[in-house]
């Protein structure tokens, strides 16, 4: 009967799938998925502590209306946004025209602060308001919104000597794009600026060409690769209104990098974190703005290499000067530690296998961390809460889902976005118990059932060594026969600390498509993605390129043994990922066939110094780990097909990287193929967009698919 029963189930199923409509060429292509999926509530913030504002639609057809959520019962009541509004300081504005800077009052005209030929940059208010800081021709300036009087704070400034701007090597690797090259931070109490002073005379050029106009122009970039001088930085602290410039007590002839400041609550103490040149070493000092004196009050040593933080997450002091909680991986994984004032520690606060560690919220009235984590599933991110003494450490999210949580004003309550591969977004009100309040939205639409979707789900295939369970997540053809053979393509990064296998919804009306034209989808993650925390990232160490490479090796194998064409495996990535694709044609070869390589880094000697070095040590400390890393060593193991494509003017990897792999498949009589884009950056928009994606796609439909790319793909 069990037998019977089952026979007659898998009928019912399989009639089922087939009573279900196949997605249209415009849902696919064109976006028009309208009732498979539906937009969730957006919450509107927390008006209190047990009450939350959410915008949503009654139903499907009906217009967006604002609620009021009673986080106590989970009741909700048509209410208004004007419940957000509060009694504040007017929000002043400050903002670039024409190159000067204007303050804009609310019920005030717009007061224009400056008005010279020089262009001012970056201009920033004060925490009270009453001030803007600004860069002009590499020298720092205040100037006072209520006065107009302007304070030059430096005066050397010259092409080579950057004050509070950035050289090249700290925007991209050390400060973060984000910041736009600004490179100085004023005191909570607005009376001081810390802003780093970068001295770019021994750091050699790069010229960067562009073709525009009759006689095209070199673009000079002071670039340091790998085993090249850094900028020399010194680090300034100036009182607001162009009183005694201050220089914090460091030898700035010192090979060294200096992290993002944290000033202390008070005003009275800067932390600024320092680190050797080869990034193993980081001390964290305290220095006192009225002398420049310091006192060390964290050292962390690492055998293979410490992050330097550039997000401000590595430190959050207490109130009361009560002390501060560090965040470090020094154990193999993304802890949280309470140290006290004078830099003491205290107790470590997290355990287990923590990753991507990000404090939510600090209750310092119950001693209570409210923190995110990868730690139940590396690839799902769940809420946690711990105890600053570190007992009753206890996950809040529920389920075998990823979260996007935010929490109420004290921490009483939160919302959670969730989902997983299979399971679109769900939108969720839970207490800090972690008891489900309400269920506030689900993105599924009352169309989803009705349609042939194809599957996608997250698997893991262990490595050859046995050692580590390595994800992937993989979208599989529509109708997938297990007897047939199916082309692949795989979409990577690569990287250390890098991955970007997550088990959430990515509804996308692309991958569907190809999924009906037969095409098994893959993201895939080896032992140094972050997966396996700082203990896997480690493997990297000297030698990048060879554990991603062996890991997806393996991966392709377990591939080929549940539908994979071994004579169609794509590989496509840009940056590291192009990086990557050419290793994985060359030194690859034979599991890889066909590449799509953007962007890519081929010899880490043409790559800078701070991302470099810190994973391969210096050219001349590791010169067999840069020729293993180097794609050009394998230049003669090349075969199938790759596409290489490059922006001419890439200011963060540089066409010479690509023209030099060129120039050795040309020696070597192989063929590939190439494409320039001109003027692009590390990326490019507009119509060479849409020609590169172009590009791509007909490369796909000729090379893996194996007919022409229809004309509806065109864009």
């Amino acid at each position: 009967m069990k037998q019977q029963f089952l026979f007659v189930a898998t009928l019912f199923s399989m009639g089922l799938a087939a009573q279900q409509k196949q997605l249209t060429e415009n849902q696919m292509l064109r976006g028009g998925v309208n009732n498979i999926t539906k937009q969730l509530p957006r919450v509107l913030g927390w008006v209190d502590d047990s009450r939350l504002l959410i915008n949503k639609k009654e139903h499907q057809d009906s217009a967006m209306k604002v609620f009021l959520v009673d986080c106590k019962t989970g009741k909700q009541t048509e209410s208004s946004a004007d419940l957000l509004k509060k009694e504040t300081v007017p929000a002043i504005s400050v903002v670039l025209r024409d190159n000067d800077i204007f303050v804009s009052v609310p019920g005030e005209p717009t007061k224009q602060l400056t008005k010279t030929a020089e262009v001012e940059v970056n201009p920033t208010l004060s925490p009270d308001k009453a001030w803007v800081a600004f860069t002009r021709k590499n020298d720092l300036y205040t100037i006072s919104i209520a006065s107009g009087k302007e304070y030059r704070i430096t005066n050397d400034g010259t092409d080579l000597i950057l004050n509070g701007y950035a050289s090249w090597v700290y925007f991209e690797e050390i400060l973060g794009r984000p910041t736009r090259y600004k490179s100085y931070w004023w005191s909570p109490d607005s009376k001081n600026i810390v802003f780093m002073r970068m001295d770019d005379t021994k750091v050699p050029l790069f010229p960067i060409y562009s073709e525009s106009g009759q006689h095209g122009y070199v673009e000079n970039t002071r670039y340091p690769k790998a085993g090249d001088p850094n900028p020399t930085v010194r680090i300034g602290i100036a009182p607001v209104d162009g009183g005694k410039l201050i220089w914090a007590d460091f030898n700035e002839s010192e090979d060294q990098y200096f992290g993002m400041p944290y000033w202390t609550p008070d005003a009275k103490t800067v932390f600024i974190q320092w680190m050797n040149r080869g990034q193993d070493n980081l001390i964290v000092y305290a220095v006192d703005p009225s002398s420049g004196s310091k006192k060390e009050v964290y050292n962390e040593k690492q055998k293979t290499w410490i992050d330097l933080d550039d997000q401000g997450g590595r430190i959050s002091f207490l109130g009361n000067n009560k002390g501060f909680i560090l965040q470090s991986d020094k154990d193999g994984w993304d802890q949280l530690y309470l140290h006290n004032n004078d830099g003491s520690l205290k107790n470590q606060i997290t355990t287990g296998p923590n990753w991507s560690t990000a404090i939510q919220y600090i209750d310092e009235v119950k001693s209570i961390i409210y923190f995110t984590s990868r730690q139940q599933n590396s690839v799902r991110t769940d809420l946690y809460r711990v105890d600053f003494d570190g007992k009753n450490q206890t996950r809040l999210t529920f389920g075998d889902y990823t979260h996007a949580t935010e929490l109420s004003p004290n921490g009483s309550y939160f919302t959670t976005r969730y989902s997983n591969a299979e399971t679109p977004d769900r939108l969720a009100l839970v207490n800090n118990k972690g008891k489900i309040i309400a269920e506030l939205g689900d993105s599924k639409g009352a169309d989803f059932e009705a349609y042939a979707l194809a599957k996608t789900e997250i698997l893991r295939v262990p490595s050859e060594d046995g050692l580590f369970q390595l994800p992937i997540r993989i979208t599989w053809p529509l109708n997938f026969d297990p007897t047939k053979k199916y082309p692949v393509m795989i979409n990577i990064y690569g990287g250390p600390n890098a991955g970007t296998v997550r088990d959430g919804w990515q509804f996308s009306g692309q991958t569907q498509w190809w999924a009906k034209e037969g095409l098994i989808q893959v993201a895939m993650d080896h032992r140094a993605s972050g997966q396996f925390g700082k203990n896997g990232i480690n493997y990297m160490h000297r030698n990048l390129g060879n554990w991603e490479l062996k890991d997806w090796i393996t991966i392709v194998k377990w591939l080929r043994e549940h539908g994979a064409d071994s004579t169609r495996v794509g590989i496509a990535g840009f940056s590291y990922g192009g990086y990557m694709t050419c290793m994985a044609l060359t030194a690859g070869a034979g599991y890889f066939t066909h590449g799509l390589a953007g962007g890519s880094v081929t010899d880490w000697k043409l790559y800078d110094t701070h991302y470099t070095e810190r994973f391969m040590d210096s050219p001349a400390e590791n010169p067999a780990g840069y020729a293993a890393g180097a794609v050009m060593t394998y230049a003669d193991k090349y075969k199938g097909l790759l596409r290489i494509y490059h922006g001419t003017m890439d200011d963060n990897v540089h066409l010479q990287n690509s023209l030099q792999l060129v120039k050795k498949l040309q020696d070597a009589k192989k063929h590939f193929e190439f494409m320039p884009y001109p003027g692009g950056r590390h990326g490019w928009g507009g119509n060479q967009q849409f020609h590169s994606s172009n590009e791509n796609n007909a490369f796909i439909y000729k090379n893996l698919l194996k007919k022409e790319m229809p004309s509806a793909m065109v864009r």
